[in-house]
């Protein structure tokens, strides 16, 4: 500031469009400078807005949930400009996603889906959501203390626990 004596150890920003660039004050020049800068100044109220939502998303770009990508293929043509991050491909479809590696089926595999009386192709859900009705269904305290139930639930259990250790659940 003209006329400060004090050395000038703390910066502040120039301006909102450059904030890499500073002016230099002392301690109790800066709380002056700091107190009446206001990054929003020069912008209308849509424009505030419109920063407000963005800074929510990092300055990424968004869609709605649930819009379908379809519909937007159909209106917009992609490519590099209006893809910055390669998620569509040229017909605005996205990109196949990530999918979890499907566990390999052996034998054992087979034989503990059939004991849960499932197919092949069972996802991790199915898995446990068939062997929490077959747990309950064959528990001896619901079955009378019936050896047959117990030995069936023992069957069950060491399907589920064979279908753990090959990742279905």
């Amino acid at each position: 500031m003209p006329g400060c004596q004090e050395a000038a150890h703390y910066r502040a920003p120039r301006s909102p469009r450059t904030l890499h660039s500073y002016y230099w004050f002392c301690l109790e020049h800066v709380r002056d400078y700091n107190r009446s800068w206001d990054y929003f100044r020069e912008m209308r109220p849509d424009q505030i807005e419109a920063y407000r939502h963005s800074v929510n998303t990092w300055h990424r770009p968004t869609w709605r949930m649930g819009v379908n990508g379809h519909a937007r293929a159909s209106s917009v043509r992609w490519g590099s400009d209006s893809d910055p991050f390669g998620l569509f491909d040229e017909d605005g479809n996205p990109f196949d996603q990530i999918t979890e590696p499907q566990p390999r089926v052996d034998k054992v595999v087979a034989k503990a889906l059939a004991t849960l009386e499932l197919a092949p192709l069972a996802t991790a859900q199915d898995v446990r959501t068939r062997y929490k009705a077959l747990a309950k269904k064959y528990h001896p305290d619901l079955n009378g203390g019936s050896k047959a139930a117990e030995e069936r639930l023992k069957e069950i259990n060491q399907a589920y626990s064979s279908l753990v250790a090959a990742g279905y659940a």
